[in-house]
Order: structure tokens, then sequence, then C-alpha cells
């Protein structure tokens, strides 16, 4: 560690150096996310639970990233960026070992019958929580840290690199470990007198291999990252401590005193409404059986369809979001990103309604409704970065991303219950519906929008 540091002060300063921890950093933030908002999605549906009970508990762990906001300014004040950082990665260990080792097994009749209650896994969930807690002060750490050890120009150059191994995080998780877990359902299926799959071992051995992937990345973190001298509880102006109280309620009070608050708080939680209806009930309609409505496929294959190819095509309209905005800027690009948030949504549409089996056909409409929605997310990003602008900047950034999971969560909350009332091809439909949300938002927001921000060399 020493070693390292040393060869970080010699080159302070040189933007290369930035790829020695950027994109381990955010391959880190992205892990526990996935593992809680996504994966156990897919987890808690190949065990059985209700659509309606499903979207409502798993929406619950979306909580810490709403109310991160709240605790954000301690991150501030209290330690440094590098010591969260650290202390959120080892906890998230011990909580994904645990995982492994506590997770019910629910009878294969249970399972089979898809109604298994969502209390048979209150212990799943209380370490899931711990995990969205610790995932989410990470996150406040990691944003701080980059903003912190970055200059302007050197943000801008790796905002594309931080997302792009942020989403290959992704890929890992959605793509990578649910291949893994439908293996090994597949496996003991073939190999039980029966032909019973033991879906319990399958995602019991995927949080295994998730606990020891991310153990290598905090023991990595725990030598390599820097210590950046920006990097320092913040001081009052007489260079002593400040009063912490005060700090907290001066960087949260200011929040709600910038100009045009209100108008951003609407964008930030109405401009995603269709994606916070799609993304609790994509997973489970891609492995419900054809009778209900879903297009029955098996684990392993949503984990390439769905978690590799889409991810890849989220990640690709990411990247191409990031230089299309580089070059008009937020305000110029932002109608064209929101015109990719919505019109997209249109092939999960087609898909219940034709309930294709050609796994092609399904792989090229999952993958342009994840290009969509990545090349309209960069302005999302960007309207974020752009509003926190200022002397609490990664408190404020903080409370915004507060409100990006408040946006999701809304709809989450009852996205299951509507699809079970209605089915999913009249769910998809209320989906599209629900872009006039986002049409609304983004004409009010483009207006108030400098011209000049988020061109290439502007931040």
């Amino acid at each position: 560690m020493a070693s390292f540091q040393k060869f970080y002060e010699k080159h302070s300063g040189k933007q290369w150096l930035a790829w020695f921890w950027v994109p381990t950093l955010y391959f880190a933030e992205g892990i526990p996310y996935i593992l809680v908002n996504n994966i156990s999605v897919m987890m808690f549906t190949k065990m059985g639970v209700p659509n309606g009970q499903l979207a409502f508990f798993t929406t619950l762990l979306y909580f810490p990233w709403f109310l991160k906001g709240l605790w954000s300014p301690i991150v501030d004040v209290v330690k440094t960026k590098r010591w969260w950082i650290i202390a959120m990665q080892s906890l998230m260990v011990v909580a994904m070992v645990l995982l492994a080792i506590t997770l019910p097994k629910p009878s294969a009749e249970m399972i089979d019958s898809g109604q298994t209650p969502a209390s048979v896994f209150w212990v799943t969930l209380i370490l899931f929580i711990i995990t969205a807690f610790a995932s989410a002060t990470h996150d406040i750490a990691a944003d701080g840290y980059y903003m912190l050890a970055h200059d302007q120009s050197s943000q801008a150059a790796f905002i594309g690199i931080r997302s792009t191994f942020y989403r290959i995080a992704t890929v890992f998780g959605q793509g990578g470990l649910v291949l893994i877990a439908g293996l090994i359902e597949k496996s003991t299926r073939n190999s039980s007198p029966d032909g019973i799959a033991n879906i319990p071992l399958s995602w019991q051995v995927t949080l295994g291999i998730s606990a020891v992937v991310f153990a290598i990345m905090t023991l990595y973190h725990t030598f390599a990252l820097p210590k950046s001298a920006e990097d320092k509880p913040r001081a009052s102006e007489d260079g002593g401590k400040t009063n912490n109280l005060k700090e907290i309620g001066n960087s949260f009070g200011s929040f709600f005193k910038k100009k045009g608050v209100w108008l951003a708080i609407a964008f930030m939680l109405l401009y995603r409404l269709p994606e916070g209806f799609l993304l609790k009930m994509c997973q489970p309609f891609l492995v419900a059986k054809p009778e209900v409505g879903g297009l029955g496929l098996e684990t392993d294959m949503v984990g390439i369809v769905y978690g590799t190819f889409g991810i890849i095509a989220l990640t690709v309209g990411g990247i191409l979001g990031g230089v299309f905005a580089s070059r008009l800027g937020l305000k110029k690009s932002l109608w064209w990103m929101a015109l990719g948030m919505t019109l997209p949504c249109l092939t999960f549409v087609y898909l219940a309604m034709a309930l294709p089996t050609n796994p092609v056909i399904i792989t090229i409409a999952l993958a342009v409704e994840q290009f969509g929605y990545g090349f309209g997310f960069t302005a999302y990003m960007l309207y974020m970065m752009y509003f926190s602008e200022g002397e609490f900047k990664t408190s404020h950034y903080a409370i915004c991303t507060a409100f990006m999971a408040l946006s999701m969560m809304l709809p989450g909350f009852v996205a299951g219950f509507i699809q079970e009332k209605i089915g999913y091809v009249a769910f998809f439909w209320m989906v599209m519906f629900c872009c006039v949300a986002t049409v609304v938002v983004t004409f009010l927001a483009e207006r108030k929008v400098d011209p000049s921000y988020g061109k290439k060399n502007k931040v």
C-alpha cells in the first residue's frame, strides 16, 4: 500500500493514473446494486414468489438509495471518502457470505405452485437491506471521491469509463451470475431421478460466487485505492472541524433553495416513469409460462438474452449517448434522449402480444429497448450533475440520486399488483401511456438548461 501511495504521489495530476482505480471502483459499485435490485427479482421469481409480493418487497430494498440523501452529508464531514469506500465494501462482503449461508430452501412443490410467501425469506430480506444500506453509502463515497480526485476535464474524460465498467458489473451480475444459476438449475434437474431442479442450491452457489468476487475487489481497493489530498472531512473556514449537524443542515437545506428545484425534482421523478414499471416485471415476464402470458424462457437463457446482450446494448446506448451529448450539449440532446427512453418500450408490447419463441427475435427486441434506455439515461445523469453544481456538490448529487431511487420505487411498489390484475399485455400498454410523463417533464426542463452545459470540454 505504501509503495503504491508513493507511486501515486510521484505521478499525481496525471490523468492516466485514474485507470488504476476508476474501472474497479465502479465495477465494485455495480455488483451490490445489481445483486439487491435485479438478481433478487430473478431469484425470488424462480423461488415461486407471486409478482405482487415480489415487486413490493424488492422495491422496499430500494429505500436506502432514496434515504441516502438524509445521511449523505455525514460522508462529507466524517472520515474520508476512501475510508467509507473500504468500510462499506468490507461490510458488504460479510453480508453476501451470510446471504449464501442462510438462503431458505422452499420445497419444489411450493416453488412450482408460484405461491411461495415472501415471509419465508425474512432473513434474506434483512441481509439484502443491510447490503443495500452499505451499497448506497458506498455510492455516496465513490461518487464524492470521483469528483474530488479529478479536475473538471478529467471528470468529463472518465465519465464514460466509469459508466462502462458499471455496466460490465451489470453484465457480470444479470448475465454471468444468472447464467450460472440457470446452468446449475439444469444440471440438478438432469441429475435428479424425478427431473426436479434444485433451485435453492443454484442461487446459494450464485450468491457464494458473488461474495468471493466482491471480497477480491475489496482486498484490491484496500491496497490500491490512492489517498488524495482533496479527500478529507470538510473543515470550517478557521481551520477547525465544523459542527456536523450544522454542516448537514446547510448542505441539505441549500439543495431545496436552489433555483428551479421543484422542476428538477419533477424531472428526476417522472423522466424514467415507464422504466420504473417495466423494470420490476421484465424478468418475471421472461420466465413466466406462456399460459399466463409470459415467454417461458429458461433461467440461463434470460442470463444470455437479457443479462448479457441486453446489457451490452444498454452499455452501447450509454456510450453513444455520452458522445452525442458531448457534441450537442445537454439542452440540444435532451429531446432525442427522451425519445430513446420512451419509444423502444413498444418492444415489450410486441413481445407480450406475439409471444415469440425464437430467441433471436426476443434478443433483438430486448436489445432495442435496452439500447434506447441506455441512450436516454445519459441525459438523466447529466441533468443530475448539472443541477448538483455548487459548494455541496457531493451531497447535492447524492440527494439527486435519492430522488432517482424514489422514481423507481413509486411505480415498483404497485407494478406487480397491477400486472396480476390486468395481465402482461395491458400492463405493457400502460407502460407506453406513462411515456406521456417523460415528454411533459422533458418539455419543461429543456427550456431551463444552460445551452453550453455538457459539450466537449464543458462540465
